[in-house]
């Protein structure tokens, strides 16, 4: 059979047609609608109100740049008996409170407290005068004046028993001016058994010893 050109052109692409699936034309899908900021549900943040009111705490006394010193000395306080009985020991500590000790300890270890504190505190008015050599030890090693110093060397002492350890604590009440004597500025003293006829002012009578400027 004769098929002409155009048929045969039209049979051939109605078979192409009937090969390839429809598109699929529809509506297009809206996306889902947004929600307002202003609506959405937002975690809540709680903020504390606001106080006048400051709460106590121990960090507070003290500020974080003070420099506390845990092994300050601390004073001792109270009466002459109750500064002895805190200070009393065998070991002076140094040198020239040694001097000062066995000063009060030969000079005046069976005076009461006064008595000894009074001497102590005219070997320091000493090396403070200008008039004395400036220091305890030199004030002792002076010459001719304090008649226990034989040479250059100190006396031994018995450094167990209770009159060293009272001269002891006396010599650091006087190097401490923990405690005033009644002899004031005094330079000089003797026991009231001699007489040795000073021109000097007197200044008090304590124990058993005048004492004088």
């Amino acid at each position: 059979m004769f098929v002409s050109l155009r048929s045969a052109l039209l049979i051939l692409a109605a078979a192409s047609a009937s090969s390839v699936a429809p598109a699929q034309v529809g509506p297009v899908s809206s996306p889902e609608p947004l929600i307002p900021v202003t609506t959405a549900s937002l975690p809540k943040i709680v903020v504390p109100e606001p106080t006048s009111e400051l709460t106590y705490t121990p960090e507070a006394e003290i500020p974080a740049d003070t420099n506390i010193d845990a092994d300050a000395e601390i004073k001792p306080t109270g009466d002459l008996s109750s500064l002895v009985a805190q200070l009393r020991g065998s070991d002076p500590g140094s040198r020239e409170l040694e001097c000062l000790a066995v000063g009060i300890y030969f000079e005046s270890k069976s005076e009461p407290l006064s008595g000894q504190l009074a001497v102590g505190e005219v070997i320091a008015n000493r090396a403070e005068s200008g008039r004395f050599p400036s220091t305890y030890c030199g004030v002792l090693f002076q010459r001719s004046q304090f008649s226990f110093i034989r040479g250059k060397s100190l006396p031994s002492v018995p450094r167990g028993s209770k009159q060293w350890q009272t001269a002891v604590a006396i010599a650091k009440i006087v190097d401490q001016d923990l405690k005033d004597s009644a002899v004031g500025n005094a330079l000089f003293f003797h026991a009231k058994h001699v007489s040795p006829r000073w021109r000097l002012k007197r200044v008090a009578s304590v124990g058993n010893h005048i004492f004088y400027r």
